[in-house]
C-alpha cells in the first residue's frame, strides 16, 4: 500500500471517528470555541493543543478479560475513549477531553452505577476550596458542566460526561472526569448500561 493511500485512509478513519461511526453531523456551533460557554473546570486548557492524531481503533482483548455488559476503554494519552457492546456487534471511538494533570487523572477499572439525562452538577470540595468562587450548584442547561447526559462510575467523583464547550474535547481540561461531544455522550450513553466495564489507561 502506498503511503499516499495509507494516509489517506487515516485521515477517513479520523474524520469518521470524530463524528461517532453513526452518521453524526455536529452541528455549526459544535465546530468553533462557544465563547459564552460557562468555564466551571480550568481556565488554561485553551492554551493547549488538541491530540487526535493519535487515534487508533483497539482491540477489547488486551484490556478486558470478556465483554460481559460491555466495555469502555478510555486513554488519557490519545485522548480517545473506545466502547463495544457485550455481544462485539458495536465498536465507537470518540475524542475526549482528560483530566489537566497526573494529580488529578485516575487509572485503574471501574464501572457504570448510574446514567442521567440532563445531570445536575455540584464542585468537590477540593474544587471549592481551589476555586471558591465556582457556584456551589449548577442546574441542567446551557450552563452545565457535564453537558446533556452523565455516566457516573463507582469511583466518587468521576464521570463520563458531555460538555457544551466543545474547545475542551480532545485537550487536557478536566478535574478528572472524560468528556464527550454533546452528540456522543448522547449516543455512548444509550448504549452502556449499569454494570458496563470501565477501563482508564
Amino acid at each position: 500500500m502506498s503511503n499516499a493511500r495509507t494516509k489517506f485512509d487515516r485521515r477517513a478513519f479520523l474524520g469518521a471517528a470524530a463524528l461517532g461511526s453513526a452518521g453524526l453531523a455536529l452541528p455549526a456551533w459544535a465546530q468553533t470555541p462557544d465563547a459564552g460557554a460557562v468555564q466551571y473546570e480550568t481556565n488554561d486548557y485553551t492554551n493547549q493543543r488538541r491530540n487526535i492524531s493519535s487515534f487508533q481503533a483497539r482491540q477489547w482483548q488486551p484490556y478486558f478479560s470478556s465483554l460481559r455488559n460491555g466495555a469502555i476503554l478510555v486513554d488519557t494519552t490519545s485522548r480517545d475513549l473506545h466502547f463495544w457492546s457485550a455481544d462485539a456487534s458495536v465498536y465507537r471511538l470518540y475524542p475526549t477531553s482528560v483530566p489537566v494533570s497526573e494529580e488529578l487523572t485516575r487509572l485503574g477499572r471501574t464501572e457504570v452505577i448510574r446514567k442521567v439525562e440532563g445531570p445536575s452538577w455540584a464542585p468537590t470540595p477540593s474544587m471549592k476550596r481551589r476555586n471558591p468562587e465556582w457556584p456551589s450548584y449548577v442546574p441542567p442547561g446551557p450552563d452545565n458542566p457535564l453537558g446533556t447526559h452523565a455516566l457516573y462510575l463507582s469511583w466518587k467523583y468521576y464521570r463520563i460526561h458531555g460538555t457544551h464547550d466543545t474547545r475542551k474535547i480532545g485537550r487536557k481540561s478536566s478535574n478528572g472526569c472524560i468528556g464527550l461531544y454533546n452528540e456522543h455522550i448522547q449516543e455512548l450513553f444509550g448504549m452502556a448500561k449499569i454494570g458496563t466495564q470501565v477501563l482508564l489507561i
